[in-house]
Formats: structure tokens, C-alpha cells, sequence
């Protein structure tokens, strides 16, 4: 029998499985030639001639790619999650028509529409680690060649990428697009997810109502709910706005991780079926130039990937996730990097949640690769970075037209919205080791108020659907006990920031040691660390504190208790029992690391 020409793989990152592989510069089938080549597996080559490879000719030669659909029936946008399935048949048609073979599999998926406010939305968090342990799973494990990936949603992103920076195998992510608006005929204007979240805090405190001839028979706020309800969702596709889903699609796109144009087609749009098939052919130049995933997740994509963010307003959970990606990438990236960034990038996206516009309406003036030549011109995104289509980030937009002289969607950079950006760090005596704020400058820069504490999101959902949180003084509202290891899971609580908004409360922040979705907009703080369950500072906070928010100085303090208040109470705090014991949750919780490094589950002290 001929000896394997396959040799250790060098781009292979030494804490995981070790893989041979044909060395780059030949054959494409790097991987899966171990198990393909002359009689070595003989059974394993018995179940893929049953799965449908054609002939010895294939069997022998044939590169295997495969093709990560995150999708699931039952969501919000089920047909976003259906549609994301249908780009799965086209890439293995496209991929096939390129002589290799197509291999297709789902990761689950959690929605997080479905699951704000409640117990399911625990879920939501570790799906994105559950995502990555699937993909590295069936790639390493399938010997596979190469991996095309295609999440529809929020922490669907970051894990696919999570994945490959674990498998390091060549990859290309396609978004599985954003959704078009909704329209209300009572409201009488244009629509989307949040405006659902909002509604409900506008009726408890009597505020929603139909634009004209209001309480006229159905017209009552109850028909302006249903209404909502009806047509917030009118298609497939994520959440318009720049929320988590289109802050994680445009970041990986400046990250040179997808192909120019991914984050900003519409799922239901001609582009998005013909960007399939060109990763098909794409897939096959980054097999052929040897481009790895740990060749474009860099300290230089992420510089790009949070300027981005910050320049179009985006999510906090943004901050999380680069975390993670980055700490799996094995590439420094601290929350000192985010403030970095931040107080050098202007703000200029009128942008949901909080502008007036939406991804749909970015698509129509150009897109994210119009704003990328804008920003690349302005010195303020690295064009040099590799990309998956084997050029770089500046020759991929460099034919794309410019943004229009008289469009309102992004400012001009002598015109910001901020001067700096909306995400800041906070550090304090509240948060020694971080928390992160999404303050756009509207809210203003500073809030002082009173502690009202809940020690779960629930108890300020029912406050707040009660009609209990008060207009006439400043309330510093702190949910606690939801971090990652507290929640279990830090779920997001849109449920509770979008109430206020709706309220029209202008007299609240918002901090909690688990997270806000990228539809929350308002004075908020998240991601608070160390987190109420370890006994963070926010586990000693009383009803009453005076609690100081400087998005100036960058600090979130406690101003009426002393270093021996606080040390005092730390001695009589004692750690809650944990409530969830077995299952996903108790494992996530006694696996996952804290907020400020990306809340990641494969990382701890041996």
C-alpha cells in the first residue's frame, strides 16, 4: 500500500484534535483523503457511496465541503429560519457544479423573539456555543474540506465564526439576510419587532393609541395591538433594524469573512439566492490560496469589525460576542480595545433602535459595501485586510457605487450624531471589572438615581405591566441575578427596555448584569461583571443607593456607600443555591467564563 502524503496540518491550532492533511498547492481534498484513499476506511467509504457519492472517480478526488444551515420551524420569522434551508440547497447545487461534494447539516437554533421575557430566552446565549461545538463537531469529525456557513440570526453569527476559528478549515459565512419592514394601518406608519415591545409598555401606561380617531370602534388600543402583532413581521428575515443580527452580518462582512454585500441584501432578494451560488465558486479559490479563517480573524479585522459598529449604532451585544470570537481565535482583544475604538469613531448611522431607518433602507442607497469605500476612503477601515474572495476588503467594494450625495441614512463625518461612539466601558465601584453601555448621546450623557433592585428579570416585568415604576424621580432600575452563571445564560430583557420606551419613562436607566437586545435602546448598562452570583458589587447594592452613570468618564459608581459599607455587606452576602441543577443550563453554568472575556465555554484553568 503507497504511504499517505499527508503531513500535520501547520495552520492547526495545537489545543485541539490534530488532523493530517495533503499539503496546500494540490489536490483540494486536504482533509477528507484520509478517509478516501485506497482501502484505509473502507467502511467509511461504504457510507458515503450510500450517501450519494456517485462513483470511485468522485470518491477518490472529489473535495467535501460543508454546507451549516442554522434553521428550525417554530420561529418568529419561521420563514426566515425555512428560506435559510432553501440557501442550503442552493450552495450544495453551486458546490456540486463545481465537481466536489456538497455536504449539508443544520445547527439548532433558539428565538429570541419568541423567548424575550421569559424562562425559554435562558437558552438563548448557549446556543451560540452549542452552534460552534456543532459546526467544529461535523467538520473535524467528517473530515470534511471546507465549511459554508449560514446563520439567519443574532448569536447565530458568532458562533459559525466561533467554529471556524476552532476547525481553521477554509470557510465562507453567508447572512441569511435581513426582513423587510412592517406597516401598521392604525399607527400609520412603519413598523418592525421592537415596535411590539414598545406597544405593550405604551398601553399599561395609556399611551398607545391609533394615529387618528382614536378609541373609535376598532381603533381601541387593543386593535392597535393586534394590529401591530399582525404586521411587524411581514416576511422572512431577521430584525431589520441594527440590532444584533445586523451589527454581527456587517461587522464579519468588514471582517473580510463573507462576500461583499451579505449583510445588507434582504433575505427575499434576487442578490441573496445569486450570493449562494457565488460561494460555491469563492469557496473553491479560498481551498486553491489556502485562506484560513485564522489568516482574516485578526487584531486588524477586528479593529475594523468595531469601528463599523460603532459608526452605524451597534448592538452591546456586540462587545460579547467580539469577545468570544476573538478569545477563540486566540487574538488579544480586551474591553479596553472597545473604548479604544470608541472614543475615536464617530457615531453616524440614523439607524434603529434607535434612529429612523432600517437595513432595508441602507440596501436601497448602496449598502454595507457603499458605507465600507466611504469609511475606507476616510482612512477609518482598514482596506488592506485578505477577505475570503482572496482579494482585499478595498478591492472588493472598490466597484461599488458610492453612497448618494443626498441620502439621510449616514451622516457626513463633519456631521456626526456623536463624536464618539455610543458603546462605552464603564468601570467602578459598581463594576470593578467592566459593564458595557449603549449610550447614543439623546438620552443625555449622565444619569444619577436611587437603586430599585429586582433580583430577577421578572419581578420589573411585573412592576413595570403593573404600572409601578413612577415618573417623578430618577430610578436607576438593576436587574440582577441574570448573569451568565446567575441567569443561568444572561438573557436578554428587551421585554423590560422596550416598556420603558413605550411608557415614555425619560426618568429610568437601565443596568443588569445580563444583557440588553440589540433592540434596546435608552439609558441602559449590561454585561456587568463580576455578576450578583459570584458576588459582584451589584450583588451588595441596597434599595435606595445612589447610583452615578458617567458615560463622560466612563464610570458607573455607588456615591453614597464607603469601601467598608461595601466590604461589610460583602461579609454578610451569601451565594444563592442554584435553582437549575442538571440539563444544558447547570452545565453551561458551571462551564461559562465571564462577560468581559466574551462569556465563552471551552476556557479555564487546568
Amino acid at each position: 500500500m503507497v504511504p499517505s502524503p499527508c503531513v500535520q496540518d501547520p495552520k492547526s491550532d495545537p489545543q485541539y484534535i490534530q488532523f493530517k492533511c495533503l499539503p496546500p498547492g494540490g489536490p483540494l481534498n486536504r482533509w477528507s483523503h484520509n478517509i478516501t484513499r485506497e482501502h484505509d476506511y473502507p467502511g467509511a467509504q461504504g457510507m458515503l457511496y450510500g450517501a450519494g457519492v456517485p462513483d470511485e472517480e468522485t470518491m477518490k478526488n472529489a473535495p467535501h465541503v460543508g454546507i451549516a444551515t442554522v434553521w428550525w420551524e417554530g420561529n418568529a420569522v419561521r420563514r426566515l429560519t425555512m428560506i435559510v434551508l432553501d440557501f442550503g440547497k442552493i450552495v450544495k447545487r453551486a458546490v456540486e457544479k463545481q465537481k466536489m461534494l456538497g455536504w449539508q447539516y443544520n445547527a439548532v437554533g433558539v428565538s429570541d423573539a419568541i423567548t424575550m421575557g421569559g424562562e425559554g430566552m435562558r437558552y438563548s446565549l448557549q446556543t451560540r456555543d452549542l452552534i460552534a461545538d456543532s459546526i467544529e463537531t461535523v467538520t473535524c469529525a467528517q473530515h470534511h474540506d471546507a465549511n459554508i456557513a449560514i446563520p439567519g440570526c443574532d448569536k447565530n453569527m458568532p458562533g459559525v465564526v466561533m467554529a471556524a476559528a476552532r476547525h481553521n478549515r477554509p470557510f465562507i459565512m453567508i447572512y441569511g439576510g435581513s426582513i423587510r419592514k412592517g406597516y401598521s394601518q392604525l399607527l400609520e406608519r412603519d413598523i418592525n419587532i421592537t415596535t411590539c415591545y414598545e406597544a405593550a409598555g405604551a398601553m399599561t401606561y395609556g399611551r398607545l393609541e391609533a394615529k387618528t380617531n382614536p378609541g373609535a370602534e376598532g381603533r381601541s388600543s387593543n386593535d392597535v395591538m393586534k394590529d401591530i402583532e399582525r404586521h411587524a413581521c411581514p416576511g422572512a428575515g431577521a430584525c431589520g433594524g441594527m440590532f444584533t443580527a445586523n451589527t454581527m452580518a456587517t461587522a464579519i462582512e468588514s471582517m473580510g469573512l463573507t462576500l461583499p454585500g451579505s449583510s445588507s441584501y434582504p433575505a427575499l432578494s434576487p442578490e441573496k439566492a445569486r450570493e449562494c451560488e457565488r460561494a460555491a465558486e469563492m469557496i473553491k479559490t479560498t481551498m486553491e490560496k489556502d485562506i484560513r479563517p485564522r489568516d482574516l480573524i485578526t487584531r486588524e479585522s477586528f479593529e475594523n469589525a468595531l469601528t463599523i459598529t460603532m459608526i452605524l449604532g451597534g448592538s452591546t451585544n456586540g462587545v460579547l460576542h467580539f469577545l468570544a470570537m476573538a478569545n477563540t481565535a486566540e487574538v488579544p482583544l480586551t474591553l479596553e480595545d472597545v473604548d479604544r475604538v470608541s472614543n475615536k469613531t464617530p457615531f453616524l448611522a440614523d439607524l434603529a433602535p434607535s434612529g429612523k431607518y432600517l437595513m432595508e433602507d441602507l440596501y436601497k442607497i448602496g449598502g454595507t459595501p457603499s458605507v465600507l469605500k466611504m469609511l475606507i476612503a476616510a482612512g477609518l477601515i482598514n482596506g488592506n485586510i485578505p477577505t475570503v474572495t482572496g482579494r482585499t476588503l478595498a478591492e472588493n467594494v472598490a466597484d461599488w457605487p458610492s453612497l448618494p450625495p443626498n441620502q439621510k441614512i449616514i451622516r457626513p463625518l463633519s456631521n456626526p450624531i456623536k463624536e464618539t461612539g455610543h458603546l462605552r466601558i464603564l468601570r467602578g465601584n459598581f463594576a470593578p471589572e467592566g459593564a458595557v453601555a449603549k449610550i447614543t448621546g439623546k438620552e443625555g450623557l449622565s444619569f444619577t438615581g436611587k437603586a430599585r433592585i429586582f433580583n430577577k428579570e421578572h419581578e420589573l416585568d411585573e412592576a413595570l405591566s403593573q404600572g409601578k415604576i413612577p415618573r417623578d424621580e430618577n430610578l436607576v432600575l438593576i436587574v440582577r441575578y441574570e448573569g451568565p452563571k446567575g441567569g443561568p445564560g444572561m438573557p436578554e430583557q428587551l421585554r423590560a427596555s422596550a416598556a420603558i420606551m413605550g411608557a415614555g419613562l425619560k426618568n429610568i436607566a437601565l443596568v443588569t448584569d445580563g444583557r440588553y437586545s440589540g433592540a434596546s435602546h435608552g439609558f441602559i448598562v449590561g454585561h456587568v461583571c463580576p455578576e450578583a452570583a459570584v458576588g459582584g458589587p451589584i450583588a451588595l447594592v441596597e434599595e435606595g443607593d445612589t447610583i452615578l452613570i458617567d458615560a463622560v468618564k466612563n464610570r458607573i459608581d455607588i456615591t453614597n456607600v464607603s469601601d467598608a459599607e461595601l466590604a461589610e455587606r460583602r461579609k454578610a452576602w451569601k451565594a444563592p443555591t442554584p435553582k437549575v441543577r442538571r440539563g444544558a443550563l447547570a452545565k453551561y453554568a458551571r462551564l461559562v467564563g465571564d462577560a468581559s472575556h466574551g462569556a465563552v465555554t471551552d476556557q479555564w484553568d487546568l
